[in-house]
């Protein structure tokens, strides 16, 4: 293998090693447990989105100054090592939300650590696409890394289903086992492996990262650099307007993409609480989710490559939005206003369909987009760049949790609770309007 393709292949390990958090922490293991926990399914949508909405304010008021900082010295990789501690620390202590002693805020607070060092960590992995390959080939590179994690996230959730996550009710998995390595199911020890699994995973595959994976701009900073590096920051957020493309799409990745991580981190628990799925069913949906965005995201690659981001991410918008405003009109009794018998299975599968769109837009979505920002930044800035496309993800990334946790909570109805979505991908679609595809270099 050569050393530009064992680089690629290192730069992907990061996404298999990564997307357990997303997969079995935020959506389809932990999130619906934490709900099992609760009971009251209002209450656990509402302390969801709370304590994601903490994290989603630290991670927006520090994401592109520490994109800064790393453009100034360059060693990307120093940076990666110490938010995967973070990451680690994080969910290796969500073994320790147990049922007979269960404290939310401890549990609230270890999560939001270790989704900073994944989000903080994605930042500087992002920043190193464009030393890949050339320009025509990101969107593939980007939509083939998106694919791999996808693969790594399906994995730790068949493992997760087929030996650890028990049922609350009969004390075994999917496939009828008792959890092993003497796990007490009572205890739930085998859903909660959740965490120490998550962290196990990224351990073992960061390692072809940081085997393979070298920052061609290392080199030390010079004194005052840090200064430097916060002023020449200061001075591209105040100019920002002067560059009508970067704006116009950084505010709408803002509001989409907010979207699309509310759509994840509440569809497990909204699942849970409408049409009372268990864990074991949620885990059923998120492989549908993700066999589905795996698939998509290496085609859309393809059309990333043939067409350009700009249509592939309208498209991907359009998708979430019908299904965001169709997840708010199915629950146990009623799909789309249509009255449903009691015990119909209706519900159910339409919820399944929802779950294949997500995934396969949402990874699109997602690989088309980080291309698309990489057409927008400067070349010498590229961490900088995707330091204000964390704080552009990020900036409102409380606002959709903190939106959903007052309206569920106002409202006391998780359906009603979940319709900020429709109005957040709606922004982001109108925005989109004035980015160029090839930013403001091509004016």
């Amino acid at each position: 293998m050569t050393e530009t393709r064992k680089r690629i292949w290192g730069w992907f390990f990061f996404d298999w090693a990564s997307q357990p958090y997303n997969t079995l922490l935020i959506t389809f293991i932990f999130a619906p447990y934490v709900k099992e926990l609760m009971v009251d399914g209002a209450a656990a949508q509402t302390a969801w989105a709370f304590g994601i909405g903490f994290a989603g304010i630290a991670i927006a008021l520090l994401a592109p100054v520490l994109g800064a900082i790393a453009d100034t010295g360059g060693n990307r990789i120093r940076w990666i090592w110490g938010f995967s501690a973070l990451y680690v620390i994080g969910s290796g202590m969500l073994w320790f939300a147990a049922p007979d002693d269960f404290n939310l805020y401890a549990t609230l607070f270890f999560f939001a650590l270790g989704l900073v060092g994944m989000e903080f960590a994605t930042i500087f992995t992002n920043a190193m696409l464009p030393d890949l390959g050339p320009r025509e080939e990101i969107g593939r590179l980007s939509g083939n890394g998106w694919a791999f994690g996808y693969v790594g996230g399906l994995l730790t959730l068949v493992i997760m289903l087929v030996f650890f996550a028990e049922s609350a009710t009969t004390g075994r998995t999917f496939v009828g086992l008792t959890p092993p390595l003497g796990l007490d199911a009572e205890a739930r020890e085998g859903t909660r492996f959740v965490g120490p699994l998550t962290a196990i995973w990224f351990a073992i595959f960061m390692i072809p990262f940081f085997a393979w994976v070298r920052d061609p701009r290392a080199k030390p900073a010079p004194p005052g650099a840090v200064r430097k590096a916060l002023g020449d920051l200061g001075r591209t957020i105040r100019t920002l307007p002067r560059y009508p493309s970067l704006f116009s799409y950084l505010g709408a990745s803002m509001f989409y993409r907010d979207a699309l991580n509310g759509m994840y981190a509440f569809g497990g628990i909204y699942a849970a609480g409408v049409l009372g799925w268990s864990v074991v069913d949620v885990g059923i949906f998120g492989i549908l989710a993700i066999i589905s965005g795996a698939l998509f995201a290496w085609l859309g690659g393809k059309a990333d490559m043939r067409h350009g981001p700009k249509p592939v991410i309208t498209v991907c918008i359009l998708a979430l939005t019908a299904v965001a405003i169709s997840i708010v009109l199915v629950s146990r009794e009623r799909v789309f206003l249509l009255p449903v018998a009691e015990g119909s299975n209706l519900p159910d599968i339409a919820f399944y369909v929802f779950g294949v769109v997500i995934g396969a837009a949402g990874g699109v979505l997602q690989a088309a987009s980080r291309t698309m920002m990489v057409r927008q930044a400067h070349e010498t800035r590229m961490t900088e760049g995707f330091g204000l496309y964390a704080l552009a993800g990020k900036a409102t990334s409380f606002l959709a949790p903190m939106l959903i946790g007052f309206a569920t909570w106002a409202s006391g109805s998780q359906q009603v609770g979940v319709s900020p979505l429709i109005l957040l991908f709606a922004i982001g679609l109108l925005l989109l309007r004035w980015v160029k595809p090839d930013g403001d270099r091509a004016a």
